[in-house]
C-alpha cells in the first residue's frame, strides 16, 4: 500500500472516529433532554397550574377529552368564549355539540372554529388572528398534556401579548409515571421532544414548517 493510501486511510478513519464519537454525545444529549421534557409534562393534580379564568377558551383538536374539557370550562364561567382551532372543513358548531353529547342551543352561541390550521404552529397562527378579532388578552389554552410543551412555544411565539393559562387533558392511555416502561408512550414522548425541539430552533433557524397531525 503506497504512503499516499495509508494515509488516505488514517484520514477516513480519523474523520469516522469523530463523528462516531459526535453521534455518541448528540445521542447521550438527545437522551437527558428527552428526560427533562418528560418533567415538564403536566400531570393530574399539578399544583403549579393556576385557577383558570380568562377571556376564551382554546381547543385544539386532535384528541379525545379536549372538547369536552373546553365546553366543560365554557358552561362553567371560567370565560367568555370558546374557540376551536383545526376544525376539519364541513364541520360547524351544531355538529361539534352533537359529538360532545350536548344540545345546540346550550353555548352555541359563544362557540366559533376555525378550519385554516393543519398543525400546531397553525393553530397558534389561527388563534392569534381570532383572538386579535375578538379584542381578547388571555385564553385557557386546552390540549393534551403532553402535546402543552410544544403548544405553549408556538402559541406564545404567535401572541407575545396574550396571557395563555395551560389547561391539560390527560388521556387514559399516555403512561406518564413510568414512561420509558411503555413503548407506545416512550414513542409519543420522543416524537413529541423532538418537534418541541425543532419549535424552539425554528424561529431562529428559519427552517420551513412540516404539516403534521398530533394524536
Amino acid at each position: 500500500m503506497s504512503s499516499v493510501r495509508r494515509r488516505a486511510k488514517r484520514i477516513r478513519l480519523r474523520v469516522l472516529r469523530r463523528a462516531g464519537l459526535a453521534l455518541a454525545v448528540a445521542l447521550v444529549a438527545w437522551i437527558a433532554g428527552l428526560a427533562w421534557f418528560a418533567g415538564q409534562v403536566p400531570r393530574p393534580g399539578d399544583a403549579s397550574l393556576p385557577e383558570p379564568r380568562a377571556d376564551a377558551v382554546v381547543v385544539l383538536t386532535g384528541g379525545t377529552g379536549r372538547l369536552d374539557a373546553g365546553l366543560k370550562l365554557l358552561a362553567e364561567g371560567h370565560a367568555e368564549k370558546l374557540f376551536v382551532s383545526g376544525v376539519a372543513r364541513g364541520v360547524d358548531v351544531t355538529q361539534l355539540l352533537r359529538i360532545a353529547r350536548r344540545q345546540p342551543e346550550e353555548l352555541a352561541c359563544c362557540i366559533a372554529v376555525g378550519y385554516a390550521a393543519d398543525n400546531t404552529a397553525g393553530n397558534a397562527r389561527e388563534t392569534a388572528a381570532w383572538m386579535r378579532s375578538q379584542g381578547y388578552a388571555s385564553m385557557l389554552l386546552v390540549t393534551a398534556n403532553y402535546h402543552m410543551p410544544r403548544s405553549l412555544v408556538e402559541f406564545r411565539a404567535a401572541m407575545p401579548g396574550i396571557r395563555i393559562v395551560p389547561r391539560p387533558v390527560f388521556p387514559e392511555q399516555f403512561m406518564l409515571d413510568g414512561w420509558w416502561r411503555w413503548p407506545g408512550t416512550a414513542a409519543l414522548l420522543a416524537s413529541e421532544y423532538s418537534k418541541y425541539v425543532l419549535a424552539r430552533l425554528q424561529p431562529t433557524l428559519h427552517w420551513p414548517e412540516t404539516p403534521e397531525r398530533e394524536g
